[in-house]
């Protein structure tokens, strides 16, 4: 398996897609510095606490990649069956749902490690950023950065979760934008709102929709022998 999925990785040029990674951080990090200096002066700005700026650094960065998955998805799995490529694919002597289960794992594995990274990254050249301004108030400790590291990666698993849901959408209209759309929709479903209010917040509804997107990964694995192809 993990042969299959370097020969999909180098097939598909997989590793530029790092470069984009870097450039959505980047966009992440000035758009974060950017409100921490349009709101300091604000009775109520958007980052009063550490708490507050961690969870700003999450919402946005599980946005960005659940969408990021749907260009994956888009480049592994509804591509080929829109070219018409994937009949040369199936005509290897490899079973279709290897084939099929490699393509998942890199969406899914590159989801969850991405959101991980990049949370830590941006999340940690904020802090150092903030000890020279000094825009956010309070004292950041090791016991609050150990529970956001525990709680980032148990959310980071459940959102890798969420971005197969577009698989569903893109392999039933054999469509790029159909798959793109519905991961922004289900990012703004999840990502908006204010403060704590956000649907995503909820364990429930993250929980659930990561079972969703597991379980559409699971269905679009076992019905691909009788996929058709045409």
């Amino acid at each position: 398996m993990l042969k299959l999925i370097s020969l999909e990785i180098r097939k598909n040029k997989l590793k530029t897609l790092l470069t984009g990674a870097a450039i959505v951080n980047l966009a992440i990090l000035a758009f974060m510095i950017m409100v921490l200096f349009v709101d300091h002066n604000e009775s109520e700005p958007s980052f009063a606490s550490f708490a507050e700026l961690f969870e700003g650094v999450f919402v946005f960065v599980k946005a960005a990649y659940i969408i990021f998955a749907s260009v994956i998805i888009s480049k592994l799995v509804i591509d080929e069956y829109k070219n018409n490529t994937i009949t040369l694919l199936f005509m290897y002597p490899i079973s279709r749902k290897k084939l099929m289960t490699a393509k998942i794992l890199i969406v899914f594995a590159f989801t969850f490690v991405a959101i991980i990274v990049s949370d830590i990254v941006v999340g940690a050249i904020l802090i150092g950023f903030n000890s020279f301004v000094g825009l956010i108030p309070g004292e950041l400790t090791l016991q609050m950065i150990t529970s956001e590291l525990i709680k980032l990666g148990a959310n980071a698993f459940y959102a890798a979760g969420i971005a197969l849901i577009p698989l569903y959408f893109g392999m039933k209209k054999k469509s790029v934008p159909a798959t793109i759309v519905s991961a922004v929709l289900v990012a703004s479903l999840i990502s908006g709102g204010f403060d704590q209010a956000r649907l995503g917040n909820l364990a429930a509804v993250s929980i659930s929709l990561g079972l969703l997107g597991a379980g559409i990964a699971y269905l679009a694995i076992r019905n691909i022998d009788h996929k058709d192809i045409a």
